[in-house]
């Protein structure tokens, strides 16, 4: 594959429009990658590489949903399609299940945000504004505790990927929350 697909967001953005059609799908897609992209710029690495990791790491959840078929059948799909073994294998080390260690920053990253990504956009919906612009870190830590909210949302994982990235969660959070208010638009919030 020539190289410069994998760097192609627009590329990338087609392979997730065909095969996730669910717009909350779509809008944690784009969650997730509006914070792995701004870590990416802060440590300095590949915004392009990393942005696009970020938004194909769950593309085949709509289609594949077990934990048997997801992340290993989007890998294997990127596989033919000519995606280089490291981005497939950061794809499936953001599953815990899957085994494959997170051995990069990268790695680190994805894992930290896909789930924070989650429960920041299930915050920011239960707001009166609907609005990032009035999600604080206390409100996203005050629904954390809560385990009735947002149930589908992985708080060990939360605290889990701040920890490997050796960032306080606190920090994580907001750092997370302000990646996501740069795009508030795309992700409808």
């Amino acid at each position: 594959m020539d190289q410069n697909k994998m760097l192609d967001r627009e590329y990338c953005l087609s392979i997730l429009k065909e095969y996730t059609k669910n717009e909350s799908l779509l809008k944690h897609a784009y969650a997730v990658e509006s914070c792995v992209k701004a870590y990416a710029e802060k440590f300095g690495e590949d915004v392009n590489y990393w942005s696009n990791v970020a938004l194909l790491h769950d593309f085949d959840y709509e289609r594949y949903p077990t934990a048997e078929e997801h992340p290993y059948k989007g890998s294997e799909i990127l596989k033919e399609k000519g995606f280089d073994e490291n981005f497939r294998t950061t794809i499936l080390s953001h599953a815990d299940y899957t085994g494959e260690p997170r051995d990069t920053l990268l790695k680190k990253v994805l894992f930290a945000c896909d789930e924070l990504s989650g429960l920041i956009t299930a915050v920011t919906l239960v707001r009166p504004s609907k609005s990032l612009d009035d999600v604080k870190v206390k409100s996203v830590k005050k629904k954390m505790k809560d385990k009735a909210f947002a149930r589908a949302v992985n708080r060990e994982d939360i605290i889990k990927g701040a920890e490997e990235l050796g960032i306080p969660l606190d920090e994580h959070i907001e750092f997370c929350i302000a990646a996501m208010r740069k795009n508030k638009k795309i992700l409808g919030l």
